[in-house]
């Protein structure tokens, strides 16, 4: 059998998103209850050498949304500053990757497989194929940063286990 890149990607985005949303939810539900402040909480840093929550939370959009859309352009580049950051926009954002993942077709990502793509950072470009950019870039950041945000809220007293993360299961036979 083998694997498309949409196979390969858009399901496990849409998973991992719908875990995300249900993480910063249950993170929303712990700070009504007075045991969380969510604007304190997007500056947290587990070390003072990586990027705070809300960086965590934009990467989960942009290694998703955001790859989807650099294999169509042929170029990626590090998140964009995203302004007025506040919880809501963190959730807004998750939300728009759900929405917008869930209207791509497997066509339309297959007719991208293994195209040029280069990634720019700084004055430096990295090339890829497409493929090997979503396999080797892409959803292993993806997971590192979702990971991360689930960590930092776990940390921070949020009642959440592993199936909070995981979302739903695409469980079954064929």
């Amino acid at each position: 059998m083998t694997i498309s890149l949409f196979d390969a990607c858009v399901p496990a985005y849409l998973q991992t998103l719908g875990g995300i949303a249900n993480v910063l939810s249950a993170g929303r539900q712990h700070a009504a209850g007075g045991d969380l402040d969510l604007e304190q909480l997007l500056e947290f840093r587990l070390r003072d050498d990586m990027l705070p929550f809300s960086f965590q939370v934009i990467s989960v959009w942009h290694h998703s949304l955001g790859a989807i859309n650099g294999i169509k352009a042929g170029e990626f580049a590090p998140p964009p500053k995203v302004e007025d950051v506040d919880y809501a926009k963190l959730q807004g954002l998750v939300a728009q990757a759900s929405e917008a993942l869930q209207a791509q077709t497997p066509d339309a990502i297959n007719a991208l497989a293994d195209k040029p793509l280069v990634f720019k950072v700084g004055g430096n470009e990295i090339p890829f194929t497409t493929t090997n950019f979503i396999q080797s870039f892409s959803l292993p950041n993806f997971y590192f940063h979702a990971t991360t945000a689930y960590i930092i809220l776990r940390m921070h007293g949020v009642p959440l286990g592993k199936m909070d993360y995981l979302g739903a299961l695409r469980v079954g036979v064929p």
